[in-house]
């Protein structure tokens, strides 16, 4: 599984620079992009027959921090820090759900895709390059 969050820096970034067209067509292709995220994710389930799920472990962590004294020396001192840890971890699922599942993601993706085909044909129109 792979993090949404970590993939939508890059086209916030990206989306600064872009011209109205651009923004308007990457907009009508969002639902298309979402869903195809999701069949991938339901596919590689299958196959591999179990799913991931992420899982935070927080552990505080004996380390030494660094202080300065008035008169600019510096010191070192024991503290502890709270650290935060991501792992993934695998989960059962019913192959026949999942699958069932995938199904109904790829008919709801064809319908998606046709509605943003016609989003992105009234982008065209509305924005000429």
């Amino acid at each position: 599984m792979f993090k949404p969050a970590l993939l939508l820096i890059p086209l916030v970034a990206l989306t600064a620079c872009a011209t109205p067209r651009e923004r308007c067509v990457s907009s009508a292709n969002r639902q298309v992009s979402t869903l195809d995220q999701l069949i991938s994710e339901t596919r590689v389930n299958i196959s591999r027959g179990y799913g991931l799920v992420e899982v935070q472990d927080v552990r505080v962590v004996r380390s030494f921090c660094e202080g300065t004294n008035s008169d600019g020396t510096e010191f070192h001192f024991p503290c502890d820090e709270t650290r935060t840890y991501t792992r993934q971890e695998p989960v059962t699922i019913n192959v026949a759900d999942e699958q069932t599942k995938l199904a109904q993601l790829l008919e709801r993706r064809d319908a998606a895709a046709r509605a943003a085909q016609a989003q992105v044909q009234q982008c065209i129109a509305v924005h000429p390059e």
